[in-house]
């Protein structure tokens, strides 16, 4: 998390986090550091996102950060947190905010709007990311499920 917020606020960028990396004077500790750099994206918008993409990035499932989905006509549908453009799946965290008043209605608009331009919608929470196998599981069948179609 973190590593996401420097890049996002454009303190350091990945190449110097690998130079860092390569030049450590012992190897202790050095594969899990690279693999925190390729795992690290200025683009999260919050902790959780990052954690949340992260967990699913550790389980192979490699997820595009605040992907910009468009209709059949190219027109704007939504920016959602996390995407799997070839299934047309979209992964978003929901923190404590969207229970803010009025958020419920922007937020059924927002999900209407991506079902409608074709894309499926995971919806993740806290509660979520404390059963990380669960989800990890859950977003795998979903992908699965998308690419075949059904």
């Amino acid at each position: 998390m973190a590593l996401d917020v420097l890049l996002g606020k454009g303190v350091v960028d990945h190449p110097v986090l690998r130079a860092a990396v390569a030049v450590q004077s012992t190897p202790r500790g050095a594969r899990r550091a690279a693999r925190a750099v390729d795992l690290a994206d200025g683009r999260a918008e919050s902790p959780q996102e990052s954690r949340l993409r992260v967990l699913l990035g550790l389980a192979g499932l490699l997820a595009v950060p605040q992907y910009t989905v468009r209709d059949r006509d190219g027109r704007f549908v939504a920016r959602v947190d996390l995407a799997f453009p070839e299934q047309r799946v979209a992964v978003e965290y929901d923190g404590a905010w969207h229970g803010a008043p009025g958020q419920l209605t922007r937020d059924r608009r927002r999900l209407n709007a991506l079902v409608a331009a074709g894309w499926t919608v995971l919806h993740v929470t806290a509660a979520d990311l404390r059963q990380p196998e669960d989800l990890v599981a859950r977003v795998a069948a979903l992908l699965t499920r998308s690419s075949s179609g059904k």
